[in-house]
């Protein structure tokens, strides 16, 4: 599934593409996603594009008419701009496509169908039933130690599922997750009621240096991921511990034959990729 990253690094290539552009057509052909498509959703066409924005995995996209396009890449969606020079070429899971005035394309593909499309007035936006239970952006001033360590407090859960909980904190997906920690030192299987606050003040410094650099490297490709243009992204090859079952983690000093190299472990149904040497 396209995390933070991934989304941040989709709508900063869609509003260089899109922003003062106008929409002239919307077409849709299919009548469903995860929901269906927004009965009004024609009435986008003829309106110009502000700006695009980012909330949690969603992509906003906000309109002169009063209007904003809300958009879910699900487990395996795509936001591929084609130019006006680019051949037409309809793919098989091509489910919307946005017509700009300068012969842009912007194609929505989603082989799986997890993703969605919907359609809010910009004013009420944040009121939207998507958004009222999320927790704050992991760069936001309130997301700090202090914050943490309350919400943390008293929980039993492991802190690597708590982190993860988008009522806590947006974005931090299963990959950022469990290289934060890797780079905190903290066993992702530590209760998350037992976090002392130099760690909190770690891990929140780990969550957002990791969600930045892997914005600047585009996202990670590992499967069905591509930025905007089509390119791949390449933080994958940063990775320290994820899907890096056995091998060294990063300045490892260890005998693998002892340590057995990065462990994996299955939390929530997620795996989760951890060095016990480093990570306490």
């Amino acid at each position: 599934m396209p995390e933070l990253p991934e989304v941040e690094t989709v709508c900063r290539g869609l509003a260089k593409a899109m922003t003062g552009q106008k929409i002239t057509r919307v077409e849709t052909r299919r009548a469903t996603l995860r929901i269906p498509f927004p009965k009004n959703l024609k009435t986008v066409e003829g309106a110009t594009v502000k700006d695009i924005a980012r909330r949690a995995k969603y992509i906003l996209i906000h309109l002169s008419s009063g209007d904003t396009l809300l958009m879910h890449l699900g487990m395996s969606g795509r936001m591929v701009i084609h130019g006006n020079n680019m051949p037409v070429e309809d793919g098989k899971h091509d489910h919307m496509v946005l017509h700009l005035q300068n012969g842009t394309r912007i194609v929505f593909n989603d082989p799986r169908r997890f993703g969605l499309v919907d359609l809010a007035a910009s004013d009420d936006v944040f009121a939207h039933r998507f958004f009222v239970h999320l927790g704050p952006e992991p760069f936001d001033k309130t997301f700090n130690a202090a914050y943490l360590m309350e919400k943390l407090k008293g929980k039993k859960p492991a802190v690597k599922v708590a982190i993860m909980d988008q009522r806590l904190v947006v974005g931090v997906g299963n990959i950022y997750a469990a290289e934060a920690l890797f780079r905190a030192g903290i066993d992702p299987a530590r209760p998350a009621g037992k976090i002392k606050k130099p760690e909190a003040e770690k891990l929140v410094a780990a969550i957002q240096a990791v969600l930045k650099e892997a914005i600047k490297s585009g996202g990670s490709s590992l499967r069905d991921y591509v930025q905007a243009d089509g390119e791949l992204g390449y933080f994958q090859h940063h990775f320290a511990v994820y899907d890096r079952e056995g091998q060294k983690c990063k300045d490892c000093t260890c005998k693998l034959e002892k340590t057995g190299g990065i462990r994996r472990i299955t939390q929530g149904g997620r795996s989760t990729f951890y060095c016990a040497t480093k990570q306490k």
